[in-house]
């Protein structure tokens, strides 16, 4: 059995869906539902059980999993919100359940990937790489990502990174974050906003060196990310700290215009003031550096950013369908 924590989630419906693609349905999915209509993530997906995450924990606190066959553990499960700030909620919930979960996973000697982040690299100061020696030095900008080093610390301290692999997700975006509300890739919200009025607004730059638009992020669709998640976790040099990006900045006015594209619409796209209390938290570029992963034998092609856009579009979108649907 596999467990996928977050299982209803962006990369978690998305891992499920992939261990489906590789003929593997004997998953328990872990989530909180909610009001949300994250489940219909869920409803082209085969999964042999589904718990929600206080029961999950609850079943972990009392030993009900012990002595279960269980072959890998993907735990996705997290608040990815950059403007939350309830850092106790943070602190529990990215912090307290991933040791939870850990604390089992190594006990019972079980390959374990969770989710890191992109966002601990901070302003970029220290730079992109995956190196596990210098993560001390990191200083994330807000309490999510800094709720995702305290794991990845806690894991060093304790030697665990023999045994358990973070990913560091850059954007992801893909099919399957209808329901992450404020915090959509700008794909998404991009589609949304010209659909309904022919335009799409983005924030100005308030550094000389970028002109508005021309800020860049390292984009990765959530169909190449699994696919990296899923070789990490088979490869037996696998465990550690690893970058999951495209390892390209890109800025984005060429994401916008390849949503534009996508949908047959010429570009117009209005710049827009920043709200005030993101301006000095706001990263201008990430790029991750992918070089461990492809040292370590990852040499499959990832999407562009035109076709992964194209893909998300023309097969999601524009028809309603979600992957398992094909």
């Amino acid at each position: 059995m596999f467990i996928v924590t977050g299982g209803a989630g962006l990369i978690g419906s998305l891992t499920v869906w992939k261990l489906n693609a590789c003929g593997i349905d004997d998953i328990l999915v872990v989530d909180h539902l909610g009001t949300s209509d994250k489940w219909k993530n869920l409803a082209p997906l085969r999964f042999a059980d589904y718990l929600e995450k206080d029961a999950f924990r609850e079943t972990l606190r009392r030993g009900a999993l012990d002595g279960k066959k269980i072959d890998g553990i993907f735990h996705l499960g997290a608040c990815s919100s950059t403007t939350e700030r309830d850092a106790s909620y943070l602190v529990d919930n990215n912090f307290v359940y991933t040791t939870e979960l850990a604390h089992f996973a190594v006990g019972h000697r079980i390959r374990m990937v969770y989710a890191s982040s992109c966002a601990t690299y901070g302003d970029g100061s220290q730079g992109y790489r995956d190196d596990e020696s210098a993560i001390e030095k990191l200083r994330p900008l807000n309490m999510y990502g800094y709720s995702k080093q305290l794991f990845d610390l806690w894991a060093k301290r304790r030697g665990y990174f023999d045994l358990l692999t973070g990913c560091k997700f850059s954007n992801i975006y893909g099919p399957n974050e209808e329901h992450k509300n404020e915090m959509r890739s700008v794909v998404l919200r991009a589609y949304e906003e010209i659909t309904a009025t022919g335009r799409m607004r983005l924030f100005r730059s308030y550094r000389p060196e970028y002109a508005d638009g021309e800020q860049k992020r390292d984009f990765l669709y959530v169909k190449d990310a699994v696919n990296m998640l899923w070789f990490l976790f088979n490869s037996p040099r696998g465990t550690g700290l690893f970058n999951v990006g495209s390892g390209k900045a890109e800025t984005w006015n060429h994401l916008v215009t390849a949503v534009f594209r996508a949908l047959g619409k010429t570009p117009a796209i209005e710049y827009i003031d920043m709200p005030e209390h993101l301006r000095d938290r706001y990263q201008y570029y990430t790029c991750a550096d992918m070089t461990k992963l492809r040292e370590r034998g990852f040499d499959e092609a990832v999407f562009t950013l035109d076709e992964a856009v194209a893909d998300y579009v023309g097969k999601y979108l524009t028809t309603g369908k979600r992957p398992g649907d094909e």
